[in-house]
């Protein structure tokens, strides 16, 4: 037998025939033409090398083979409702399922230690993982379903990707406590005096600061690189560099914090997963969660000189 040639289909009309005993009263069963039943059944009896059914009277009567395959058949239609059904809804007390989730940075620091916290509290089977990936491989990823969620500040266009806005934030100077910077309101001379870290995936990669300098006039400069917002303040207390942050993330450790002494647009964050997720009701559900918290947890940062 070869198995590409079966069609699930086949087996619930062979379970309506043999409960019906008809060929029309099973077509009622289904919602189906006779003629369809009569052609499924024609399909099955090829697939199967056996008539299952031979008529007596007004009676389809089932053959041996088809005596001896109802039971399977029955319970395999039961299993494939069954799991159809919990597809569509989901328990969070009760689900066993792994989510993969790809953020860096403010969503790795501030959501995601909360995100996992109420996930723990309300689905305890459910398992977060938070990973790297190369941008240039997020599409594929989500598509494959290797991975989940993305969420990033990061800008993706592409058709068969969705997204949330979950937060917005804005970037702050930040330096070790007791920096003479921060003794009064920072100047644009005070912001050039010191070295700066600069956050940049790639080395040869202009961040959104030095960008803004540059058509100011101005230029920082870098004594330090790091493809990461966290490695950051452990350098900045040991210092007198400088350093732009999130100011979300700038908060949870103890720097001196003051605003920028040049406007800059704020970060936009979102969340991204694949289209063929839309409807999950498990992927929803987890979706849902994590921009509740963005949104209870983002509220507009405090203007502030120093911290």
């Amino acid at each position: 037998m070869n198995l590409n040639r079966i069609d699930l289909n086949l087996f619930a009309v062979f379970d309506a025939i043999y409960t019906a005993g008809n060929l029309t009263r099973a077509a009622d069963i289904l919602c189906i033409t006779q003629p369809a039943v009569s052609n499924s059944l024609a399909r099955l009896r090829d697939l199967l090398n056996d008539p299952l059914f031979v008529r007596t009277g007004h009676t389809m009567s089932p053959t041996p083979v088809a005596q001896n395959l109802i039971g399977p058949a029955r319970q395999a239609l039961e299993l494939l409702r069954t799991s159809v059904l919990q597809s569509r809804e989901f328990n969070p007390e009760v689900a066993e399922k792994t989510f993969q989730f790809a953020c860096r940075d403010l969503i790795e620091a501030s959501i995601l230690p909360r995100l996992i916290a109420k996930i723990e509290a309300q689905a305890p089977a459910i398992t977060i993982t938070n990973y790297d990936i190369d941008k240039k491989q997020v599409v594929n990823a989500l598509a494959s379903g290797q991975l989940d969620f993305y969420a990033d500040s990061e800008t993706l266009t592409d058709q068969y990707l969705a997204r949330h806005k979950i937060a917005e934030d804005r970037l702050v100077v930040v330096g070790r406590p007791e920096h003479p910077a921060f003794s009064d309101p920072l100047t644009m001379e005070s912001f050039l005096t010191y070295g700066h870290i600069k956050v940049s995936q790639r080395q040869d990669q202009a961040s959104e600061v030095d960008i803004e300098l540059s058509k100011l006039g101005h230029q920082r400069r870098i004594a330090m690189q790091s493809h990461h917002f966290l490695t950051i303040p452990s350098v900045l207390v040991k210092t007198d560099l400088l350093a732009c942050l999130p100011s979300h993330l700038a908060k949870h450790y103890n720097l001196a914090v003051s605003e920028l002494p040049f406007a800059l647009q704020p970060l936009d964050y979102y969340v991204y997963w694949h289209v063929s997720a839309n409807e999950d009701p498990a992927h929803r559900w987890v979706r849902q969660q994590l921009i509740d918290i963005a949104q209870a947890f983002l509220s507009p940062p405090l203007n502030q000189h120093a911290a």
